[in-house]
């Protein structure tokens, strides 16, 4: 361990004119953590004629609703809704839905 501090203070006395670097501060705290995310549940629902959708649910007060139920739609390539605390996608999507939202960092459950 002394060996590479030798070698480094002589090229610092070898070389007067290097510039010296910026001190960094001590990581003592840990970084703060993210705000925890909701655990949601992944439902079947089916209606009249045999339709199936699948409804996500346990999203806290419209939090990105709108804006998680667009990304859904689009990676899934169905249609659906979100109002209420819930996003709705036409069809039996619950282990496509679950695998885009762990990959987006929710936890969720199939029901």
């Amino acid at each position: 361990m002394d060996d590479w501090k030798a070698k480094l203070s002589g090229l610092l006395a070898d070389n007067p004119d290097l510039p010296a670097g910026d001190d960094l501060p001590a990581q003592d705290t840990p970084a703060e953590k993210p705000a925890k995310l909701p655990r949601l549940d992944i439902i079947l629902d089916r209606k009249r004629a045999g339709k199936t959708a699948t409804i996500i649910a346990g999203f806290p007060d419209n939090a990105d609703l709108k804006e998680i139920a667009q990304r859904l739609k689009q990676r899934l390539g169905a249609g659906g809704s979100a109002r209420g605390g819930e996003i709705l996608i036409q069809g039996d999507r619950r282990n496509d839905a679950a695998r885009i939202l762990a990959d987006m960092g929710y936890k969720s459950r199939l029901i």
